[in-house]
Formats: structure tokens, sequence, C-alpha cells
């Protein structure tokens, strides 16, 4: 017989962190303590604080907070920086912020020790505004006065087992100790969740990172995520990528250069994809960028750019040169700019900090110009790691993605970064062509996955009225482009001229024969016909000479009285074979 029994699912207090939650399946064992160590700077007690005040505010459950260090008001300054106002919480009657001052020259060890008026403290507290939530900053504070070991991690386990009994959902901070997670060594081992946080610093790079290390009765992620900590608080991104289950769609959006757009299969990029721009400096990839953005703007689309190499009134200025007016879009809420120097942060940190941005602005399009500016930031694969996840984001978000890349002289335009180009749906390859001491720019179209596309070179011409592309001459000598190509053009358009030229005099040296010809033939026939007229004349002329001939001879018979019966008249032709 079957069991049909289930299991109990371990219930789970969400502590509505952005992506802890999601981290933990569902936020921290509700009931039940969880340690949050690490060493000073990381982060501990802004991850407790959001736990209460987001479960005072989204989740209805009420919190204590148990401070060892900071005072009340200390605690309700620090945190107006992330927008959380404490005093109105506590007046409120949703959260208790209760200092716990201890002095560690005032205490003396000399006899037991123990936790009863913590416990007496904390329980009254948790009576008054019926808290489901708890926070204690930090425990070591607790425990800096006590020198017996034993004392002290007996106390440690009645803390932990009387907050259980208690019923609240507790998160204990801790100081990160020598070879262990916390300073005793024994905080991880009775807690049921132990959440570890990390500031480390890579050339010169700050970065934050939190790993669970352990989760009591729940499935959980296990890898390092990084985390940023801003105006907003923290924000954690799981490093793992989003899978390859995203939707995708048939929809083009134009490129904005209709030529372009022609060449990819007519309607320009699918919506929701990726395309990556390569090409050496000053080739034009942030001005496609921009052209590409410009269009989407005035489809009244959202836009985001990430700029790591110039700032916004610098693109802005310098996109004005080709017609382009950016600075209409950033005045309309339509473009929004990110700028910033690659080495400001890790990797990680701008992955997080694009969530962020991308998450607040709701953008359909964004461009990362360049992206192998971040690629140097990190090793190889670090930044494929990077750029897959944000490539999956974007993906799942069907959000639009431009990215350009800058190559160096020698690099070879089918080979670049392997990291980017294995990622991208649609590559452009913006290339330098040099001709008799002249360097003008080639765009092609490298692979654009699901269309049919051109598979032909173009110039790429910028003016004042924006980007334009035009067909190359493909000669005996090669690729001709700029001043080359118009001259050859100049000479081919010489050339059909005098084609031309000369077409038109053997037309008109055609007529004249024509004409001449058809003079003649009149004059011919008219020569036939006064012909044809003459020898009319000379045969009637026969007939009555013949005629009168016979007339003559019959009257001469009649005188002579001749037999008129027995005469033979001879029989005349004319000339013309007829019987006279």
């Amino acid at each position: 017989m079957a069991n049909s029994s289930k299991t109990s699912q371990l219930a789970k207090c969400p502590t509505g962190i952005r992506g802890l939650d999601e981290i933990t399946n569902g936020g921290l064992p509700r009931g039940r303590p969880s340690l949050v160590c690490g060493n000073a700077g990381c982060g501990k007690t802004i991850v407790g604080m959001e736990f209460l005040v987001h479960g005072a505010l989204e989740y209805g459950e009420p919190g204590v907070f148990v401070s060892f260090e900071e005072s009340a008001r200390e605690l309700a300054h620090n945190f107006a920086s992330l927008g959380f106002d404490l005093d109105d919480l506590s007046a409120r009657g949703l959260i208790a912020v209760d200092y716990v001052s201890i002095d560690r020259s005032e205490i003396a060890e000399t006899g037991e020790y123990d936790l009863d008026g913590l416990f007496i403290r904390l329980g009254h507290a948790i009576d008054t505004i019926g808290a489901k939530r708890v926070v204690l900053d930090t425990i070591e504070v607790l425990f800096s006065g006590l020198g017996n070991a034993g004392i002290l991690r007996a106390e440690l386990r009645r803390l932990f087992r009387w907050l259980k009994d208690k019923g609240v959902t507790a998160v204990i901070t801790g100081e990160r100790g020598d070879g262990m997670l916390t300073r005793y060594g024994l905080e991880e081992y009775v807690a049921d969740c132990v959440i570890l946080l990390d500031l480390r610093v890579r050339e010169q790079i700050a970065t934050r990172r939190l790993r669970i290390v352990k989760y009591r009765g729940g499935t959980h992620g296990a890898d390092e995520y990084p985390f940023l900590i801003d105006e907003s608080g923290i924000s954690i991104l799981p490093v793992t990528s989003l899978g390859l289950n995203h939707e995708v769609s048939r929809a083009r959006v134009s490129s904005g250069i209709p030529r372009l757009d022609h060449m990819l299969g007519e309607h320009g990029y699918y919506r929701g994809s990726t395309i990556l721009i390569s090409g050496t400096p000053g080739s034009g990839k942030s001005t496609i960028c921009a052209t590409f953005i410009d269009a989407a703007c005035r489809r009244g689309e959202r836009c985001l750019y990430f700029a790591f190499e110039e700032s916004a009134p610098q693109i802005i200025r310098n996109m004005r040169s080709i017609g382009l007016d950016l600075a209409q879009w950033v005045s309309q809420g339509l473009l929004q700019f990110h700028t910033s120097r690659p080495s400001l942060h890790g990797l990680e940190m701008h992955l997080v900090i694009m969530h962020k941005l991308i998450a607040e602005f709701k953008p359909t399009i964004v461009v990362v110009d360049p992206v192998s500016n971040l690629a140097a930031v990190g090793s190889g694969d670090e930044a494929k790691s990077m750029l897959t996840r944000l490539v999956d984001f974007l993906k799942m978000k069907q959000i639009t993605a431009m990215f350009s890349d800058m190559t160096h002289g020698g690099a070879s335009m089918e080979s670049i970064n392997d990291e980017i180009s294995s990622l991208i749906d649609t590559w452009l390859c913006v290339r330098d062509l040099e001709h008799k001491g002249e360097r003008n720019r080639g765009l092609h179209i490298r692979k654009s996955r699901g269309m049919a596309h051109s598979n032909q070179i173009r110039e790429f011409l910028l003016s004042d009225n924006g980007v334009d592309l035009v067909d190359v001459y493909l000669g005996p000598d090669g690729v001709l482009t700029g001043t080359a190509r118009m001259i050859q053009e100049s000479l081919e358009t010489s050339s059909a001229l005098a084609r031309q030229q000369e077409l038109q005099h053997k037309k008109r040296e055609h007529e004249r024969k024509r004409d001449a010809l058809g003079a003649s033939i009149v004059a011919l026939r008219a020569e036939y016909a006064n012909l044809d007229e003459a020898l009319g004349i000379v045969a009637e002329e026969e007939k009555l000479y013949q005629q009168v001939l016979v007339s003559d001879r019959a009257e001469m018979a009649h005188i002579r009285k001749a037999d008129t019966a027995q005469r033979a008249d001879p029989v005349f032709k004319n000339d013309l074979g007829q019987i006279a």
C-alpha cells in the first residue's frame, strides 16, 4: 500500500531582502534562530534590520531589535539613510529597539553567569508588541567579559533554545573568528541557519559576498552570491544562470538605419535578442548604439544606456554631430544613462547594479558600451560567467540588448572575445578598409540567428544627417571605398555618358540612312511608274496602227473586187502578245 502521507515542509519566514528569499527558497526557518556572521563592515546589522522592517511593513510581523553596540538613537540616525524611519515604526508598535549597554571594564567574573536578566528583558519586549521576529546584534559583546568557556558554551546553547521555545524567528549577528565562522566557534553549530557575509578586496576593488553555510531541514543555494548595499538597502544576485527556458518573440525592432534593416531581412533585429557591435576604436560602434537608442525612443520605448568610457554629457554632445539629439529623450524620461569606470566595482557588483537599475527603470532596450571594458576587470572565465548571467536575465525580461566590443589592431574579426560572441544572436562587425593611403569604414553581418541576412560588405558613412550604408565597389583591384570609390564611380559615370553619346550618334546616323533609303525607294517607284506608263502608251499606239493597217487592206481589197471569202488576212500581234 502506497504511503499517502506527505513529507511536511519546513515553514519559512520571508526576509523581504531582494535576492535572499530566492536563494533560501522562501526565507529563513520560521520559529528558529539563524546566525549571520562576517567581518567588520560586511553588512550584518543591515541584514538584521531589513529583516525586521520588511517583516513589520510587508508581512504584518512586529519585531524586536536588541543592540549591544549602538543606541536606539544611533540606529535610527544610521538607518534613515536607507529610508527606514525607526522612530515612526516604534511609535506604531511595529518595532521595538532595545539598547543593552555592556561595558567590559565593569564586568567582574565572581560567580555564576547566566542570561536570565536578558531573557526577562527580551521576553517583555516580545510580549509588549507581540513580536514574531527578533534580532540580536552582536552576540560577542554579550559575552565579552566572560572567560569561562564552559559557561559561555552553556549559555549560548540556552539562548538559542530559549529563542526556539519562544517561537520567534531570530537573527543573531556575530563577528567572524580566527579560522572559524564566529569568534567562539559554537554559534554556527547551534543555529539552524548560518549565513556568512564577506567583504573582500581584490586589486583594490571591494566586493561583498554572501554564502549560505548551512540550512537545517531545507534546500538552499550553496554558491557565493555578490550583494550590493546602497540607499535602498541590500540587493543580492544569484550567480547561477537563469537557464535557457526564456520566451522568444518574432516581433522585430528597427536598428534606426534603413539599409541595415534591409540587410537584416528587411525588418531589423528580433525583439528580446542580443546584438554585438565589434570594431576597432573610432569605427563607429557607439554611433550605431546611439542610433538604435534614438530609434527606440522615437517609438516611445524606454532605454537604459550603460557607458564605461564616456560621460553622459559627452555622449550627448558627440551624437549631435551626426544629427542625433539624445538630450530630448533624457528630459522626456525615455532614456537613462548610467556611467562609471569599470574599475569602480568588481564584475559581480556591476552585475548587481545592472539588475537593480533595470528592475527600477524597466527599459525595453539596454545598451552596454563597451562590454569589453568589463571583461578586462576579471579573468576570461569570470567575464563569461558574468555576461552569461546578464544575457540570460535580459532575455528572460524580453529586453533587446546591444553590446559594443572594442577590438585592437591585428585582432581577427572572426575570433574576437569568444566570451562574448557565443552568447550573441546578431553580430555586426565594423571594419577598417584601407586603400591608397585612405582609411574608411565597412560593415558586415557576421551572423544573425533565425533570419536570412546579407553577406555583403557595406561602406559605413557618418554625416550631419546620421548613419548611412552604401555599396562598396568591387573591382580588379579589390574593394574600393571613400574617395577611391568616388573616383571609380566618376570614371564609370563618364564612361557610361560617353557610351550613351556614341549610341545617340549611331542612332542619328541610322535614322539619316533610313530616311535616305526611303527617299530612294520613293524615287525608284516613281521611275518605275513612268516606265510602265510609257510602255502602255507604246502598246496603245501599236494596236491603233494594226487596226488602221487592217482597215486599209480591206478597203484596198474592196476596190480591186477581191474575193473576200477566200481572203486570208494575216493576224498581227503586238509586242505584248495580244491579237490585234
